[in-house]
């Protein structure tokens, strides 16, 4: 039975949810001028195509709406739940479109941070982002790619090996030896 709520825009993320578990229509209008940018953004920053974006983050709301009930914030905010789900398909399209996994100095990296930067995603801003962009690209080709393909593209180190044609222990090491590369690169960039 779908009905309409007493749903304002300050309501919490997570009421809005349980408005939308009861199939409450505001709670989804609202919801969804909430995250629309944002998941938007998302999709755009990891496909580069604004039109498999719109698809992705139409496809991420549905799952949102779908799941609704499901929903447990003793696992993370809202945010991070909506912004998963938005990830996971975009990566899942990428994979798609792209059997041969791309150069780590292609566009995507430009497009890694959103303009739109909402609070809980204050991490991710361009102080944090461009000294981490410029140590990637300090880094040996082989580990670079295996960063990567491991944390934007989601491969695991299995699936670096195959791709890569390398032992797994290679690929683990690459993974291992490129982020502590990455950690010491930025935890030097905010030593005063």
């Amino acid at each position: 039975m779908k009905h309409r709520g007493h749903f304002d825009d300050q309501v919490s993320d997570e009421a809005l949810l349980s408005g939308i578990a009861v199939g409450d229509e505001r709670a989804v209008l609202i919801f969804v001028r909430r995250y629309q940018r944002r998941l938007f953004g998302l999709a755009q920053g990891i496909l580069g195509d604004p039109g498999l974006a719109e698809d992705i983050s139409q496809e991420a709301f549905i799952r949102i709406l779908r799941h609704a009930a499901v929903f447990d914030a003793r696992r993370g905010s809202v945010t991070s739940w909506a912004l998963t789900i938005t990830r996971n398909l975009a990566i899942d399209a990428l994979r798609v479109r792209r059997a041969i996994p791309v150069a780590p100095s292609d566009w995507v990296f430009a497009n890694l941070v959103s303009s739109d930067v909402a609070p809980d995603d204050a991490v991710i801003t361009s102080d944090v982002a461009k000294p981490l962009l410029t140590a990637l690209a300090q880094l040996p080709v082989d580990q670079r790619r295996a960063v990567v393909l491991a944390s934007l593209y989601g491969r695991t180190a299995a699936e670096i090996a195959i791709e890569e044609s390398i032992p797994i222990g290679t690929a683990k090491s690459r993974i291992r030896l490129g982020m502590a590369k990455l950690r010491l690169a930025v935890v030097v960039q905010d030593t005063p």
